[in-house]
């Protein structure tokens, strides 16, 4: 929380000089001696816009294409071939604990 509260400071703080810097470059710029007027540019005519052609009626469309039929006999779906899956887990050899020291 003492974080935020120091950046909430500092944000006050930046904004307020970003302000100050405004109000300066205003005034300034109101000290200025008075701009000449400027000048008006000459208007151009349009040409016309171009007419759309009206929508033909919903009744006048030609009838929508027909889909070709299906055929009703489907040949087989081919069969997947099963997997064998193993049901014990086989040791591996070379993770096996090594062997006890013997003793003389």
């Amino acid at each position: 929380m003492p974080s935020f509260n120091c950046f909430l400071l500092a944000f006050c703080m930046a904004l307020s000089f970003s302000s100050i810097n405004v109000c300066r470059a205003a005034r300034h710029l109101q000290q200025l001696p008075q701009l000449p007027p400027i000048p008006t540019l000459p208007t151009t005519t349009l040409p016309p816009m171009p007419t759309i052609p009206a929508l033909p009626k919903p009744g006048a469309l030609p009838p929508l294409p027909s889909f070709p039929s299906l055929p009703t006999n489907l040949p087989p779906l081919p069969s997947m071939p099963s997997i064998p899956i193993p049901t014990t887990i086989p040791s591996i050899p070379f993770l096996s604990p090594p062997p006890a020291p013997s003793s003389p």
